[in-house]
């Protein structure tokens, strides 16, 4: 398909439609051999497209790292960022005869090593939750989990090795969940990220816990507080028995000042005109 063949879009949100394999909205027919397309990074990547009933097909230009053919176009090198949906639309000049097919195009990229979220204790009949996650992988990448080495099943009731554990795994969003946690699940988890493409990637392994509730701890610490209460209440009491209080307030006193106005009085005499008591 050569710069006569068509226009190419890429379409940023995934169809969830299933594939069309080809479409004619006129009297002409688009079509591909591949609807979805799986190439490693780095590498060439061609989506075919070919066409038929159109006379005199519209042309239409691309980045400058794609080849057109006439039977598709082909990227010179492609990265992560190309997975998308395309679109391959023909028409022809007077636009009354238009085809168009969509191509899903998944740009390979091995997982790198996926990190944990793991707590070093937890209590026991509690609901706990294990994460792991990885950016890299394309497709995104699967999860399955290790304890002590040993593959974790998805149902460990089916696991006599498991089968004292109450969990969940969701392995696509790499989510351990118990619930609850039982004093079996003591161990060294790890996780591990797959997709499919290069090779799996374990993470560290990192250890947990199952604690029982400290209830001796607890009970300890009320009586404390309760013995630290009633000292702080004898106290008080001891001190308004023996009238500490009564003293403190009789201890405090104010100055009283009294003061009478002037008398009238005759030449020669003599009155006290004010008086202070203090």
């Amino acid at each position: 398909m050569g710069t006569k063949a068509g226009a190419w879009r890429k379409q940023l949100l995934l169809f969830t439609s299933a594939v069309l394999c080809s479409l004619a909205l006129g009297k002409g027919t688009v079509y591909t051999s591949e609807p979805e397309v799986r190439v490693a990074e780095n590498n060439p990547a061609k989506l075919p497209c070919t066409y038929s009933g159109f006379s005199n097909p519209r042309p239409s230009s691309y980045e400058d790292r794609v080849t057109f053919s006439p039977s598709g176009i082909t990227f010179r090198s492609v990265t992560r960022k190309d997975t998308g949906t395309y679109t391959c639309m023909v028409s022809e000049d007077d636009g009354n005869n238009y085809g168009e097919v969509t191509i899903q195009l998944t740009v390979l990229v091995p997982p790198s090593k996926p990190t944990v979220n793991i707590p070093s204790s937890a209590t026991i009949g509690n609901r706990v939750v294990l994460s792991c996650s990885e950016q890299d992988g394309s497709p995104p990448s699967e999860y399955t989990w290790f304890k002590d080495g040993m593959l974790m099943p998805t149902d460990p009731k089916n696991n006599r090795a498991f089968i004292n554990s109450s969990y969940t795994l969701n392995q696509k969003s790499g989510e351990l969940v118990f619930d609850p946690l039982s004093a079996f699940d003591t161990g060294e988890y790890s996780c591990q990220a797959q997709n499919g493409f290069g090779t799996p990637v374990m993470s560290n392994a990192v250890r947990m816990e199952a604690v029982e509730l400290n209830v001796g701890g607890i009970v300890a610490a009320v009586l404390v507080t309760l013995i630290l209460l009633g000292v702080l209440i004898a106290g008080i009491w001891f001190a308004y028995s023996r009238g500490y209080f009564d003293r403190t307030k009789k201890g405090t006193s104010s100055k009283k000042v009294i003061y009478s106005q002037p008398t009238a009085r005759s030449d020669g005499e003599f009155k006290q005109t004010s008086s202070f008591l203090v």
